[in-house]
């Protein structure tokens, strides 16, 4: 998975948040976590608040949580919510290798997802030919 994207760093800090679901993370937490801006947290976890899937409370007891129990989060809400592609594998490199083992199993977990839906895509379309599409554009 792309390390930079909205979506690797929202599952990033999801995951951490999904560790501890009761306890607030500030934006300068989360993005220790993720190696990035705190200005990039707020904007991704702002689409996910948009969409339900976390909360924000501003102030010295403030910061971001999770709207619902980890369990009731699926990562294709996250997907859904960020409308950003997943990318397969490290595009980051040998110089960018994932240091968190929540971003080490996550990205294990949705490579794994996606070779399952590349080959379906790829199994799916082997039987259709360019008359396949001429003959849906006649009707």
């Amino acid at each position: 998975m792309k390390r930079n994207s909205k979506l690797s760093i929202a599952l990033h800090v999801l995951g951490h948040m999904a560790v501890k679901p009761e306890e607030p993370f500030t934006s300068e937490q989360m993005a220790a976590f993720a190696a990035t801006n705190p200005v990039v947290i707020r904007r991704t976890l702002g689409q996910l608040r948009g969409a339900g899937l976390v909360t924000s409370e501003r102030g010295k007891l403030g910061g971001w949580k999770l709207s619902k129990a980890p369990d009731a989060i699926s990562i294709a809400d996250v997907y859904r919510a960020l409308d950003e592609r997943l990318y397969v594998g490290n595009k980051g490199g040998d110089e960018n290798p994932p240091q968190c083992a929540i971003e080490i199993g996550l990205a294990g977990a949705i490579n794994q997802g996606l070779e399952r839906a590349e080959n379906a895509f790829q199994h799916s379309i082997e039987s259709t030919t360019l008359e396949d599409l001429a003959a849906a554009l006649r009707q």
